[in-house]
């Protein structure tokens, strides 16, 4: 991953909380920095296929600022996450594996509520909030979580280390999900 330009753990910009844009003051540089996400994410999809859809912060890419993609599985469009925040989570919670383009070679078993309310910033400075369950919550998170300066480590229960991407068994498959 590295190769194809994404910062890896241990550089100083993952544990800083990025930036927020000033929109719509700042509507060019907020759209310049989600086209150069876009541009990392086709990158990194032509090596790699993503069965549960992936994501990528732009400090991920070098970028100090609020900004994030979310690409859910399938054909569904991409979500664009400016200044986002999580205002709501569920009580109730699961477990599930995670990645992190960070440091691909482990996978951490991670709990995050089921159902969570971003608001997130349009280019027009306007705020607007979404509700996301199951698998797109836990993308939305762990992006928000990576705006904010935290890896999905930090989230892990105690005890808990994550295992060689080797040993995980679920690539290529969605998250499971009891049926609701």
């Amino acid at each position: 991953m590295r190769d194809l330009g994404v910062v890896q753990r241990g550089a100083g910009i993952l544990a800083e909380p990025a930036r927020a844009f000033d929109l719509p003051a700042e509507h060019d540089e907020a759209e310049r920095v989600v086209d150069e996400l876009f541009a990392a994410m086709e990158r990194i999809g032509q090596v790699h296929p993503f069965a549960k859809g992936m994501g990528l912060a732009a400090p991920q890419i070098g970028i100090g600022r609020a900004a994030a993609i979310v690409q859910p599985p399938g054909d569904t469009p991409a979500i664009i996450l400016l200044n986002p925040r999580i205002t709501t989570g569920s009580d109730e919670t699961d477990e599930q594996y995670e990645g992190c383009l960070s440091f691909f070679d482990v996978r951490g078993l991670v709990p995050r509520p089921l159902k969570i309310t971003a608001e997130t910033a349009a280019l027009t400075g306007e705020t607007v909030a979404t509700v996301y369950e199951r698998g797109l919550a836990r993308l939305v998170h762990h992006e928000i979580d990576h705006l904010d300066g935290l890896l999905y480590t930090t989230r892990m229960r105690p005890g808990v280390q994550p295992i060689p991407v080797e040993e995980y068994r679920q690539t290529g498959r969605d998250w499971i999900y009891d049926s609701a």
